[in-house]
């Protein structure tokens, strides 16, 4: 029976998500979550994946949320953000059963500044479990990292109570993510800070677990957001395994040889070595945003470097004075060239993580 077989076209929800981590961590892979700012980037998403049939997941970050909705709107208390991702989210379940897969939806980043935004997707997803049975959102993230472990756990047992009701996952961070993403800047942090302390892990899961089994755990092992020059971040995923080792042998004799279902943040860029070390030691999800953002501008400055002369005006081209260009600038061209550039990257991350034709 392959993976397909147990998991249906269309946003994944409860049960379904975990099947999926369970598969990735089993079979040494892990799911990359692509942050989407536009309806053209989610579409890119979907369609790398169901053209290499690979399992894929679509966030959103809370700057996304907001451009999705437009840039022009009020964002007090964080209604033009919860309004975006809502959006973005109802895009996923229009498209994906007809793209013919399975996609993990889930928020990115949410620090305690912007939880107005966390509960106002919560409100929503209480609403459409009412009316639907299921969640609209699969899972969201928690970034308390920057409080105390204590005030992490709080927050966290606060909110997974509530989500697992219906069946959502949460991701929480500890550990810090060095550089800078959305707005939070932690370009100067303490390198110290960049590693997470396997009793840490361990806090997490004897905490959280009698609550549901259904989060993930972005642990710090160096990561930094954006992409660096070879040498200037320190990568150490062996963090990860040493976790995995602790938190095995405190639960005793019963536990599985990876209790843990890891994160790996500020992806892009990382050496393919550290990558493959990450995924030995549970890693199932990795995010992938500054690449892909890299490789949907290329397309589009490939484009005008190819068709330059055809862009200089409304009328006139190498081909003539009076020859017309509205086939060179209607957005449809030149968008779907930016969506044909991303979708190659994005093939390339399946690649990387070893999940391209998972779903086959």
């Amino acid at each position: 029976m392959g993976l397909m077989d147990e998991l249906k076209p269309g946003v994944l929800v409860g049960e379904d998500v975990i099947k999926l981590l369970d598969h990735a961590k089993k079979e040494g892979y892990a799911i990359p979550a692509f942050n989407c700012t536009s309806s053209s980037t989610i579409n890119a998403c979907m369609e790398a994946a169901a053209k290499t049939k690979s399992p894929i997941m679509i966030q959103v970050s809370n700057g996304g949320g907001v451009f999705y909705a437009g840039k022009f709107l009020d964002n007090t208390n964080q209604r033009a953000c919860i309004a975006g991702s809502l959006a973005a989210a109802h895009h996923v379940h229009q498209l994906a059963e007809l793209y013919g897969i399975p996609v993990v939806l889930h928020t990115d980043h949410c620090a305690k500044k912007l939880l107005p935004w966390f509960d106002g997707m919560m409100d929503v997803n209480e609403q459409y479990f009412k009316a639907h049975g299921k969640p609209l959102f699969s899972s969201h993230m928690l970034d308390l990292s920057e409080e105390p472990l204590e005030e992490i756990l709080e927050y966290c047992e606060k909110y997974l109570t509530r989500m697992a009701k219906m069946g959502i996952t949460l991701e929480l961070e500890i550990g810090i993510t060095g550089g800078e993403e959305d707005g939070v800047d932690n370009s100067g942090i303490d390198k110290e800070k960049l590693y997470t302390h396997p009793d840490d892990v361990w806090q997490v899961y004897k905490r959280l677990s009698p609550i549901s089994h259904r989060y993930t755990v972005a642990a710090s092992f160096g990561n930094v957001h954006g992409v660096y020059s070879p040498g200037n971040v320190v990568l150490k995923p062996e963090i990860l395994g040493d976790s995995q080792k602790y938190v095995r042998e405190k639960i005793g004799p019963n536990a599985p040889e990876k209790p843990m279902y890891f994160v790996f943040h500020g992806g892009s860029g990382s050496e393919k070595g550290k990558i493959a070390t990450a995924l030995q030691h549970g890693v199932v999800k990795m995010n992938v945003d500054t690449d892909t953002q890299w490789a949907y501008w290329s397309g589009l400055l490939e484009f005008y470097k190819a068709k330059e002369g055809y862009l200089q005006g409304q009328i006139g081209n190498p081909d003539g004075p009076e020859k017309p260009n509205k086939k060179f600038y209607d957005p449809r061209v030149w968008i779907r060239k930016c969506e044909e550039s991303m979708i190659k990257r994005i093939v390339e991350t399946f690649e990387d993580l070893n999940c391209k034709g998972k779903l086959a």
